[in-house]
């Protein structure tokens, strides 16, 4: 009985978060435009060649549905490993979405797995694992303890090409997520390739300057973002850790909302008591929404994870794993826009 409470909970969230959303877009544009006719920013359509690459079946070795595998290639003379999970409802006919999930400092991609629970998800999702950095743990590129050695952006080519060619995977429908340290290796990822995935997400992102080289031009994308403002190893308002500086959450989201041509008017709805929602309705027409959950007394922590040792009941209100998964549902295909 308690597991129908919880999920009819989760239900009755979930379309409260894109009601509210949804609001903000309608009232600001009208607003602006007098007319509500036009103004809701809905996912374009995907092209006539995506939807028909969707739907063709795929060849390459079969992967058993609900299974979990560890594969591994060679990077610049390195051998990198990855874990694959395949969800329960795979065929190995139809082309599914398929997310790339970078772990934090110091953790593995089986930690990841585990305490997200992005698995549950209707896509194949990767965990690739970092290098060892300076001070000897798992880290990725970008960062100032990581190895010096490490090409992460290659690797991340090397997967996605791996997975083209052995998985029923939909290249239009292939996303980018990560927490801390994994959301700086998203945020180069957004920069370094930002038309190799349809949408990326970052949680209590660590962004050092570096992570940011090349976001000054090029094309928008569709992000979402989560920090809670009593962080206190990444600070919400940026600071210095391992004696270089990373930037704010505004500073990082500016970025993309002046790529995408957003006029700098946020809405800010709230979410619960102590999470708000802020967007950028008022944009170019690109299509591509960048969102932020700002999780007032919110931790270093994946709001609505199991099994992560940070404390943080506040950031719990909230699943970024189901928000994640909503947003990129609708955020616009590959190819389509």
């Amino acid at each position: 009985m308690s597991d129908r409470r919880t999920e009819a909970s989760r239900a009755r969230r979930r379309p409260r978060v894109r009601t509210l959303i949804g609001c903000a877009v309608l009232v600001v544009g009208a607003i602006v435009a007098g007319s509500l006719t036009g103004v809701a920013s809905a996912a374009p359509a995907p092209a006539p060649h995506d939807a028909a690459r969707s739907a063709s079946t795929c060849g390459g070795p079969s992967m058993r549905p609900g299974a979990t595998i560890t594969r591994s290639v060679t990077v610049n003379g390195l051998v990198r490993t990855y874990r694959v999970h395949v969800p329960r409802t795979y065929t190995g006919r139809q082309r599914v979405p398929m997310i790339l999930a970078f772990h934090g400092h110091a953790e593995r991609g089986a930690t990841f797995e585990r305490y997200t629970g992005l698995s549950a998800l209707p896509a194949v999702v990767v965990y690739p694992d970092g290098l060892r950095g300076t001070d000897h743990r798992f880290s990725w590129q970008g960062a100032p303890y990581s190895s010096p050695r490490a090409d992460d952006v290659a690797f991340t080519r090397a997967i996605l090409r791996a997975m083209a060619a052995t998985a029923c995977v939909d290249r239009a429908r292939t996303y980018a997520v990560g927490r801390s340290n994994g959301g700086g290796m998203v945020a180069l990822l957004a920069c370094r390739m930002p038309a190799g995935f349809a949408g990326f997400a970052t949680v209590s992102a660590a962004v050092y300057s570096r992570s940011a080289t090349g976001c000054g031009h090029g094309p928008p994308i569709s992000l979402i973002d989560f920090h809670g403002t009593a962080d206190r190893v990444i600070g919400y308002d940026g600071g210095t850790r391992y004696g270089e500086r990373y930037l704010s959450s505004s500073a990082w989201l500016q970025r993309w909302v002046d790529r995408a041509g957003c006029v700098d008017a946020p809405v800010i709805l709230p979410v619960n008591q102590v999470v708000d929602t802020v967007t950028w309705p008022l944009c170019r027409g690109t299509g591509h929404p960048v969102v932020h959950y700002r999780i007032r007394g919110g931790s270093h922590r994946w709001p609505g994870s199991t099994g992560n040792r940070a404390a943080g009941s506040i950031s719990d209100t909230i699943s970024a794993t189901e928000l994640i998964w909503q947003f990129f549902r609708t955020a616009p295909r590959l190819g389509s826009s």
